[in-house]
């Protein structure tokens, strides 16, 4: 499937809401991106789906999806990694000294909405 066929599908649409969804001064994962996109197992697709993005004319806050390491991922475009680092230190995000962040301080955990017994899906 080319970028542009898989753009014009609900998968980018659905990644796009959730990496929207994503505050300020937190980060998520490509993989949990995927899960909460209802797309588990796809985390390169949601990188596919953040390369296809036009700073331009798109809303999505990119810089919050990281690597299930904390990482910052290497880009086919040079020079975009540093770019990224200085958004999400904007941010208040702290890198260390190997340029990853702390996940457990730094992930974003929405919450998950409890449903009614009694209500039918």
């Amino acid at each position: 499937m080319s970028r542009r066929s898989a753009r014009g599908s609900d998968r980018y649409p659905r990644i796009y809401r959730v990496v929207r969804r994503i505050p300020r001064g937190r980060v998520a994962t490509y993989g949990q991106v995927a899960e909460l996109a209802g797309l588990p197992g796809c985390a390169r697709q949601v990188g596919y789906a953040l390369h296809a993005l036009d700073d331009a004319v798109d809303d999505v806050p990119w810089q919050r999806v990281v690597n299930a390491r904390g990482e910052i991922s290497r880009r086919a475009v040079a020079g975009i990694e540093p770019i990224q680092q200085q958004l999400l230190e904007a941010e208040g995000i702290a890198f260390d000294a190997r340029g990853r962040l702390d996940l457990t301080l730094f992930q974003w955990r929405p919450r998950v909405r409890k449903r009614n017994p009694e209500m039918r899906v």
